[in-house]
């Protein structure tokens, strides 16, 4: 079974929101890393493609089985992408956050 997988706009702006972030604070440094800012986000999409082919084996985050949260690895940390299955063929990210935030925004 394979599941389709979309991004809310937030999620989109998330996205973006991430990019930014890792791109600024690398121009801030003496010796810059340019290609960070783009390998995050390559990690990140990487990670929805578990999304694809196995949803339930992602955390629950609530009290439905459908709302669920996926761990990405980056570096020392990563991102956590929050999702829902709809259905027995989509999955919808709704947000994706660095794990040391605090929350969703």
């Amino acid at each position: 079974m394979s599941f389709k997988v979309r991004l809310t706009q937030e999620a989109e702006a998330d996205l973006e929101r991430l990019f930014d972030f890792v791109l600024e604070r690398e121009l801030a440094r003496e010796a810059p890393d340019f290609d960070l800012a783009e390998n995050a986000l390559n990690a990140i999409r990487a990670g929805f493609e578990i999304l694809r082919s196995s949803p339930f084996t992602c955390r629950k985050a609530g009290q439905s089985p459908f709302l669920r949260e996926l761990v990405i690895s980056f570096g020392r940390t990563g991102y956590v992408a929050l999702f829902e299955i709809e259905d027995a063929s989509n999955v919808l990210v709704v947000a994706v956050r660095h794990q040391l935030e605090d929350d969703y925004h």
